[in-house]
């Protein structure tokens, strides 16, 4: 599945309200916070690279460094029980046009990649537990999966 934005669509003087479609992250506020800023780096930089358009172009500062570009349309970062954690990706796995990028706690727990790999291919997916889930899809169904979630604290 493509999600992403038209390059007609990246219209970056206006409020993010205004995009078309709509970034979340939502993360299990049990974490430490150390494995939730991992796990909100890592599926964030996943996201970035599966969505066209949404990082917008870079620019200077006053020096002429260049700063690369950032999301344009925005992003939430919302906190949420394991158990909220959970419907919420279930939900946003079985919704059409929604992309779903995950953390899978298996993901933490190993120090090579394949190994990581091998555990997630033998975990059904009922017993997949995830540390936080990236959800970006049309701004409608994507605020009814998150309805009533706060800002991550």
């Amino acid at each position: 599945m493509v999600v992403g934005f038209a390059p007609e669509e990246v219209v970056t003087d206006e409020p993010t309200r205004s995009a078309r479609l709509k970034w979340v992250v939502v993360v299990d506020a049990a974490l430490p916070p150390g494995r939730a800023t991992n796990a909100v780096a890592c599926i964030a930089a996943t996201t970035g690279a599966a969505v066209d358009g949404l990082v917008a172009r870079g620019g200077p500062d006053a020096a002429g460094d260049v700063h690369p570009g950032l999301p344009w349309a925005g992003c939430s970062v919302l906190a949420a029980s394991a158990e909220q954690l959970a419907d919420v990706r279930a939900r946003a796995v079985a919704a059409e046009g929604v992309l779903v990028v995950d953390m899978p706690a298996a993901a933490q727990a190993h120090r090579e990649y394949d190994d990581y790999l091998a555990e997630l291919a033998g975990t059904a997916p009922e017993d997949l537990r995830v540390g936080a889930v990236s959800v970006v899809g049309p701004r409608n169904r994507v605020d009814k999966l998150v309805k009533r979630l706060a800002l991550l604290a």
